[in-house]
């Protein structure tokens, strides 16, 4: 037995050691079948979103016609009822069960999931639902890159490689954002940033941008218009916009964890729970278009006109309170696009706001709209960089780099202040409370992960040999630069180390969570 753990161990070292090369070219048809795929499921939503906006028109012309648009909205809300219990893993966002899988904690049917995804996301996303294609994306294109591994036959740690340019590229294609879509996916997904998965997630982003534009041309998907540069006098108002922001942010994640927990805990049916937001949609469709959908439109029409402070705070409210139920429902959806909207209103009012009222001239109020989204989204995910990165490819320069960050920053610290988790690890805590997601592997088999050796940490300065290491784990390679160090007992460990460690998989999640905790603490 010992002979043949032994012979699997150096097995999976001597396949490893060359593959980066390989990683980086497969990463390529990664890039391109996720590309493709969410390009139909863009197209596709688009078109069906047209066609609903066309039914709640005509409903708002001929009241007779309004029964027949909420018989349609229940009998597709029972259609994706029925696909949620088929397959609990489309519930939601998608992004938490990513984290999931990469930490080893869940274990899905990748070309089920890859299926109801698309069919329930689109669905929802058609009739107008407040929630955005971005998650769901990020999970289509993490079961995607999964399937590729399976069908090319990696190895275990390979296949958490696979599925990180996947859920990269289904970013990057839906917000024709590849950079920010290599950010999140790093950041907030694989939280590694090793030179391998590095690469591997630029190829697969940058592809999936590729063919994305092919369709889609080359602007953002939310693309902004050119932001006059704030002069330093006026920077003290961007403090008072992070707070603001950041506030903003805990109400959210606060609001969609109470939402989802009342609907959790209701003795309603799940077809009854999600027809309640295609009822929902079916009225704000009839009475404010402009609120539906993840929150695009709403974005560009806040550019072109001018509202009024109650009219926004009305806006704010219900839009709020849209997103809660849509997404607290279960239904397949994501809150990324919401998040972005909200966060424009929010900073729509602190503008109008600071112009009437601080002295701030009124030609900077676009420019509250857009800080106001990276802050929100960097309160909400706690994914600082991600935000930066995204505004910054959105509107194309740099100039905004200083006041973009001040905002982030001060965002952040607010939301910490304040306690709050970020949005998706709450919801993957939530998901494997029950442990029916729990991933189930073989005891004999081994796979390989990575973590960083952070400053001051546990592990930097200290020998191996020194190193209380958790139970049934192995040190088995560390990457110091451009370095590879085979380790002893007496190789020190320094800060910056990449290391690679040998677990089996059923003990893999626990295991990770010790290293890191060594590596990070």
């Amino acid at each position: 037995m010992i002979s043949t753990n032994k012979e699997r161990a150096y097995n999976i070292l001597k396949r490893s050691q060359n593959s980066k090369y390989r990683l980086i070219r497969d990463s390529l048809l990664v890039g391109i079948a996720v590309g493709l795929i969410i390009v139909v499921y863009r197209i596709l939503g688009s078109k069906l979103m047209e066609l609903f906006k066309g039914l709640y028109s005509k409903g708002r012309e001929d009241i007779l016609f309004i029964p027949v648009i909420f018989m349609i909205l229940i009998a597709l809300g029972y259609i994706v009822a029925q696909q949620v219990k088929r397959e609990p893993m489309i519930s939601g966002s998608g992004i938490p069960q990513v984290e999931g899988i990469l930490t080893r904690r869940i274990k899905i049917n990748w070309f089920r999931v890859l299926v109801n995804k698309f069919i329930g996301g689109l669905l929802c996303l058609g009739v107008g639902f407040s929630v955005g294609r971005e998650g769901p994306s990020v999970q289509m294109g993490a079961c995607v890159g999964e399937g590729i591994s399976k069908g090319l036959d990696k190895l275990d740690n390979e296949e958490k490689y696979f599925v990180t340019c996947g859920a990269s590229a289904g970013l990057s294609a839906a917000f024709n954002a590849p950079l920010a879509g290599v950010m999140f996916a790093l950041e907030e997904a694989h939280k590694n940033f090793s030179p391998l998965v590095l690469a591997s997630a630029m190829t697969a982003s940058i592809t999936a941008d590729f063919v994305s534009k092919q369709f889609f041309g080359l602007m953002p998907s939310l693309h902004t218009a050119k932001l006059n540069a704030m002069p330093l006098k006026y920077y003290w108002v961007l403090i008072i916009l992070g707070i603001v922001v950041g506030i903003s942010g805990v109400l959210f994640n606060s609001g969609i964890l109470k939402t989802q927990t009342i609907f959790k805990n209701s003795k309603l049916s799940k077809e009854v729970k999600i027809m309640i937001p295609f009822i929902l949609t079916g009225i704000i469709g009839l009475i404010s278009p402009v609120l539906l959908g993840g929150g695009h439109e709403l974005i560009m029409t806040l550019q072109e006109q001018n509202f009024t402070l109650n009219l926004l705070m009305i806006l704010l409210i219900a839009k709020f309170i849209f997103t809660f139920i849509c997404f607290g429902s279960g239904a397949p959806g994501g809150i990324f696009f919401p998040l972005l909207a909200l966060g424009s209103i929010v900073g729509n009012i602190v503008g109008i706001i600071s112009a009437m009222y601080m002295g701030i001239p009124s030609t900077y109020i676009i420019n509250f709209v857009v800080l106001a989204m990276a802050g929100h989204f960097a309160a909400i995910v706690k994914a600082p960089i991600t935000a930066i990165i995204l505004i910054l490819e959105m509107t194309g320069s740099l100039d905004h780099l200083l006041p973009l960050s001040i905002v982030v920053i001060i965002a952040q610290l607010t939301s910490d202040l304040l306690n709050s988790h970020p949005i998706y690890e709450s919801l993957l805590e939530r998901l494997l409370e029950g442990g029916e997601y729990e991933c189930e592997t073989g005891v004999n088999k081994k796979t390989l992960f990575e973590t960083v050796v952070h400053i001051n940490s546990d592990l930097d300065g200290k020998c191996v040999k020194d190193i209380i290491w958790p139970k049934n784990c192995l040190i088995v390679g560390i990457t110091r630069g451009d370095v590879e160090i085979i380790p002893k007992g007496s190789t020190k460990i320094m800060a910056g180390d990449y290391l690679t460690i040998m677990a089996n998989q059923c003990e893999c999640s626990n295991v990770l969570d010790d290293v890191v905790n060594l590596a990070q603490n």
